[in-house]
């Protein structure tokens, strides 16, 4: 045997060849994430007359330092929808890169001429977090899901608990607070939603991420946004069904123009004023 401290009652590699660790690796406890390091913000998104929008701006924070400032937290899934999420930078990667995208290659296999639509990809999403909460390690993430569904704009919203909502207008992170009230401002319920036009959603928009830039201290004045409007539908020749033409305009690397903190130094008690 060999009688290093270290090693004892071990058999001798020079004798019995390298000892095999790979039994002690079950021993081991499982470790969880306890809370999201790297996060990002806010998601909006408002439903209009034929199609929706959304949109997050490109700031990672580690903590309170504005660590990164060209995150897309935006993705594009298959032809239907755009899905956002708010919260941990490496759990949305795990949710976009491993799980989505071998949705989406899984689906494309088929080439049946079908493809997920916004319902479908969403249903995926809240199973996938309700399951790991249940599991007891969540993902710590909070998504928007927006697209077209059975012809009509589709949107909707769940959690690190697996919790759902859809509403015409929905928001994550601090934006629930400060953005959710301007966006019911124009569209309160689903009647409001066939009066309400592109250019009036993509105004609210842009004056919301306006907001948020100013009052939510882990924005940036950069993001990004994407329109998801339906334009009808298309025959598929072999099978004679009908198939729904989506169209995704992105506008990315939206920048605020004309902002600054000007205004601050005429609030009373900011800077070196005497109150």
């Amino acid at each position: 045997m060999n009688h290093l401290p270290e090693v004892w009652g071990r058999p001798r590699n020079d004798v019995y060849g390298a000892y095999d660790h790979s039994y002690l690796q079950g021993s081991h406890p499982m470790q969880h994430t306890q809370q999201p390091i790297v996060t990002g913000t806010s998601v909006i998104a408002l439903k209009f007359n034929g199609g929706v929008v959304i949109a997050a701006d490109n700031l990672a924070s580690y903590g309170s330092l504005a660590r990164f400032t060209d995150v897309e937290r935006l993705k594009q899934v298959g032809t239907h929808t755009v899905v956002g999420a708010g919260g941990d930078i490496s759990d949305m990667q795990h949710l976009y890169e491993k799980l989505l995208d071998s949705l989406i290659i899984k689906e494309e296999y088929q080439n049946d001429g079908h493809s997920l639509r916004a319902s479908h990809i969403y249903r995926y999403l809240s199973r996938v977090l309700y399951h790991r909460r249940c599991k007891f390690d969540p993902l710590w993430n909070t998504i928007l899901v927006a697209g077209w569904d059975d012809g009509k704009p589709f949107l909707a919203s769940a959690d690190l608990l697996g919790t759902t909502f859809s509403s015409p207008a929905l928001a994550t992170g601090f934006g629930a607070h400060l953005a959710v009230p301007l966006l019911r401002r124009v569209c309160p319920d689903e009647n409001a939603v066939k009066s309400l036009t592109k250019e009036k959603a993509i105004e609210t928009i842009e004056e919301c991420m306006k907001v948020l830039f100013y009052r939510d201290a882990r924005s940036l004045n950069k993001y990004s946004m994407a329109v998801i409007t339906g334009e009808g539908v298309e025959q598929v020749p072999l099978s004679g069904e009908g198939k729904e033409k989506v169209h995704v305009e992105w506008k990315k690397d939206i920048t605020l123009e004309n902002q600054s903190w000007k205004f601050a130094e005429g609030i009373r008690g900011y800077g070196a004023q005497t109150v």
